[in-house]
């Protein structure tokens, strides 16, 4: 059997009245070029007398089988354009008379027109604005930086934490990065000499040197580290393949000279080429005098019958380092030439390395 369902169309002047209101807000008309047919839209253009969703009376159904009213073909055919109409809200703007062509056309025409109507800004004349900052009042001076990092809050509870969570590291993690963050804003943690500006994309181990940096100033005797700080140290010296002594030389080291001073602490490398020519001329340069005996190995000139030693670093300057308890350890910063270098050996008398050694270790034996 052939069956119809009939819907009227709107009028020209139906369809002017509901893109006028399509056009009316945004929303609206994000909606229809979406595809989509909000029902706040149907509701507006009701309310200026447009009825999108055909009501009682409105659909007119036509079937070749005789039947007077709806018949089971044209219930079946109206139940198969509800689908679609879910699929498809526009299908029902179809159904009244404009294709998706036709009306996004009109939409988009119509949408201009309303914004060429606009009138545009009057703006601010830009002489004027200049001339209105003379008037104002100079601005409040920057106020100066705390006068220490702020402390992180106790994560410690009575609570049993999460597997593999570790309050204390994450406390002394949030320590040290507001300390960090305090030194550079007071302007102190901008120096290339001490390689501060180094800190960026460090290894783990040169990382591990940095953080038990900020350890070996706990809250222990003398202002050294306490017992959870030293619990710390002996994780970050195992993590970062030290043992105690190791990583107690290189926070001196990286007090003096950043990753840099570590590097000239823990690499011994070949002085060969244009490197080696200029190193033997700053040797032979350094003293007019009196110079001492020196015995050279790779990048390392040992004072002959003494605990000094100087080395050359990859940068060209030259480092100051004394022997400690049967080990090299970083006697002070880098100079430029090998004879201020060994004078600061002379002449170290370890108390920058004395926070570093505060840890309660035993006589005779390093720590951090």
């Amino acid at each position: 059997h052939r069956a119809d369902v009939l819907l009227e169309p709107l009028s020209d002047d139906g369809w002017a009245r509901f893109l006028d209101v399509a056009v009316e807000r945004s929303g609206h008309l994000a909606a229809l070029l979406d595809r989509d047919l909000p029902p706040e839209l149907v509701e507006d253009a009701a309310a200026v007398g447009i009825e999108l969703l055909p009501g009682i009376g409105d659909l007119e159904p036509r079937c070749d089988c005789g039947a007077w009213d709806h018949c089971g073909h044209t219930a079946a055919l109206c139940h198969l354009v509800a689908r679609l109409l879910d699929e498809d809200p526009l299908v029902l703007l179809l159904m009244r008379g404009r294709d998706e062509r036709t009306l996004f056309g009109e939409l988009h025409a119509r949408d201009a027109a309303e914004a060429g109507e606009q009138p545009p800004p009057d703006g601010v004349d830009a002489a004027e604005a200049y001339a209105r900052g003379a008037a104002l009042p100079p601005l409040p001076p920057l106020p100066g930086p705390p006068a220490g990092p702020g402390l992180p809050p106790s994560l410690g509870t009575e609570t049993v934490p999460a597997p593999g969570v570790d309050p204390a590291a994450l406390e002394f993690l949030a320590a040290r990065t507001a300390a960090r963050a305090h030194r550079w804003l007071s302007g102190a943690g901008v120096g290339v000499s001490l390689g501060w500006a180094d800190e960026f994309g460090l290894t783990v181990g040169l990382d591990a040197v940095r953080l038990a940096e900020g350890a070996c100033e706990g809250t222990g005797a003398a202002g050294g580290p306490g017992p959870g700080d030293r619990a710390l140290l002996d994780r970050l010296a195992k993590g970062s393949g030290r043992s105690r002594a190791q990583l107690a030389r290189a926070v001196r080291a990286w007090r003096t000279g950043g990753a840099a001073g570590v590097a000239v602490l823990e690499e011994e490398w070949a002085v060969d080429g244009e490197a080696q020519a200029r190193a033997r001329a700053a040797l032979a340069a350094a003293w007019e005098e009196d110079r001492p005996s020196l015995r050279g190995t790779g990048n390392r000139w040992t004072v002959v019958g003494t605990g000094h030693q100087i080395r050359l670093g990859r940068d060209g300057r030259w480092w100051p380092f004394r022997k400690e308890h049967g080990h090299w350890a970083p006697a002070g910063g880098p100079a430029q030439d090998p004879a201020t270098a060994l004078a600061t050996a002379e002449g170290w008398d370890g108390t920058e390395g004395a926070a570093a050694g505060a840890s309660g270790a035993s006589p005779g034996h390093e720590g951090v």
